[in-house]
């Protein structure tokens, strides 16, 4: 097999592995790591889920054949767990060392006398084991088609890093031996290095709607040298989309036709004027003639478009619905992919025609309690989900529109201010720009009183997307479904 297997674990969960592994005494300590997987044709990704720490003298004990074991009850108890979840056995132990280690003769002879019949107990698993140095790992993979070594380990907080088998090209090389093998991004370099722009060439972003602010995330994303983006939208440029979506042109909303005077021209126009995605690809394409580029017309909560996005490196959501929300929120959990949500609003008074407090939102996901979750931070609300869900005419019956026809306020301006935010911290989490300690939390912008707020991490420990709960979707990857609506029957 030539694919790559990753392994990802969000930064919480392997700092509390990280402190039983390495806690200052110089010995060797032992875990199971409970995982999801997702295999695309662009690799396997274990999803790190849980960690089953291992008591010392207790669970982890000296071993007949090696230094040291688990014992067979902690196997079977924990083995059994992941059997019961549908989730991958990951034992892990720890060796000397930093920046280089590999599994000794001793641990793979335990893995070849084990891991046959845990492959039985787990239905398939895949099963397997890490060893770590301090900023070291290495795996030994088993699947029922074969034995695989782990590539590398991404952990996923502030800082968006990778932790090889033994020293790798750094994500960020320092800027003075930068050796630029683009000129074009040559600016870029002197900032975080040829390695770090190498990184942003190596990444699948997804982006879900191309709208006023989707298409500024694009054309940004695209001039910073990411290597491969999928762009979903289901709509079409119109007349009152020009002056806000980078790139548009007016033949792209066919306004010849659709301002005509005539019904039936204008019905041709809309059904002739250009897709947003079409339109993102083209602005793409022009600022970086190399990037691979999936304009995908579709709609997110469709299962089969949902799908497209499972092994990206990141996902921003620039469209407004509530249902977009719901299923981006499910995959930034569920297949441990850090995210961003964008925003802007502009509230008008119905019957004073007053603006009120006009701002801007840039809301970080990440795939761990107190990540920023959108359930927990209450801005999925379920009466907004089941209104989506009604046709037009439900929705008049119930009351749920007023004034159907009143399009909301939008200028370009907003949306890059919520735009800018998003991809400035896409760009600083990946070359290691933000400290660690650097808390990604959501912010307000509010432009009548250029005010920024930044809201205090929420979470609900019965999240049914963030939370440890048995019920969570949290890196189950592709053994759970996403929220999206089923396909009509044929």
């Amino acid at each position: 097999m030539n694919k790559p297997i990753e392994f990802r674990i969000d930064a919480p969960l392997f700092k509390k592995l990280d402190n039983h592994l390495f806690p200052g005494d110089g010995d060797e300590h032992g875990a199971v790591i409970a995982a999801g997987i997702v295999e695309t044709p662009r690799g396997i990704r274990l999803l790190a889920r849980e960690v089953f720490l291992a008591r010392d003298g207790i669970d982890y004990v000296p071993g007949t054949r090696g230094y040291r074991a688990l014992t067979a009850k902690f196997v079977a108890e924990v083995s059994g767990y992941c059997a019961e979840q549908n989730l991958c056995y990951i034992a892990v132990h720890c060796h000397g060392g930093r920046d280089e280690v590999c599994f000794s003769s001793d641990d793979l002879a335990s893995h070849e006398r084990g891991y046959p019949a845990l492959l039985d107990i787990t239905r398939g698993g895949p099963v397997g084991a890490l060893v770590f140095a301090k900023n070291a790992v290495a795996g030994d993979i088993w699947t029922p088609s074969g034995r695989f070594q782990l590539d590398y380990m991404t952990i996923i907080g502030s800082q968006i890093r990778r932790v090889y088998p033994s020293p790798q090209p750094r994500w960020r090389s320092p800027p003075q031996a930068s050796r630029v093998a683009n000129p074009m991004y040559d600016r870029h370099a002197r900032m975080f290095g040829d390695v770090g722009q190498e990184i942003f060439s190596n990444l699948k972003v997804g982006i879900i709607g191309l709208g006023g602010g989707g298409s500024l995330i694009n054309e940004w994303l695209s001039r910073l040298g990411v290597g491969h983006i999928v762009a979903i939208d289901f709509d079409r440029v119109e007349l009152t989309n020009l002056p806000r979506i980078v790139g548009t042109k007016p033949w792209d909303a066919m306004t010849t036709l659709t301002k005509s005077p005539i019904p039936w021209l204008q019905k041709l126009g809309k059904w002739l004027s250009a897709d947003k995605v079409h339109v993102a690809r083209r602005v793409a394409k022009q600022a970086n003639p190399s990037i691979r580029y999936d304009a995908v017309v579709g709609n997110i909560v469709d299962e089969a478009i949902a799908k497209l996005l499972v092994d990206t490196d990141f996902l921003f959501l620039a469209a407004d619905s509530m249902q977009s929300r719901l299923v981006f929120n499910a995959l930034v959990h569920q297949y441990l992919i850090p995210g961003i949500q964008i925003g802007a609003k502009v509230p008008v008074d119905k019957l004073s025609k007053q603006v009120g407090d006009i701002f801007t939102a840039t809301r970080p996901v990440l795939p761990y309690a107190y990540g920023g979750c959108l359930h927990c931070h209450e801005l999925i609300p379920p009466g907004r989900l089941q209104q989506e869900t009604l046709s037009e005419e439900e929705r008049r019956n119930q009351r749920y529109v007023e004034d159907e026809d009143i399009a909301q306020p939008s200028v370009i301006t907003l949306n890059v201010k919520s735009a800018e935010q998003a991809v400035n911290d896409f760009m600083m989490m990946f070359t290691l720009l933000y400290e660690p300690e650097v808390q990604l939390r959501h912010q307000l912008r509010f432009a009548r009183e250029r005010n920024v707020i930044n809201v205090e991490p929420r979470a609900n420990k019965d999240c049914l997307d963030c939370s440890d709960s048995s019920r969570s979707r949290r890196a189950r990857g592709d053994r759970y479904r996403l929220p999206c609506r089923l396909p009509k029957s044929l």
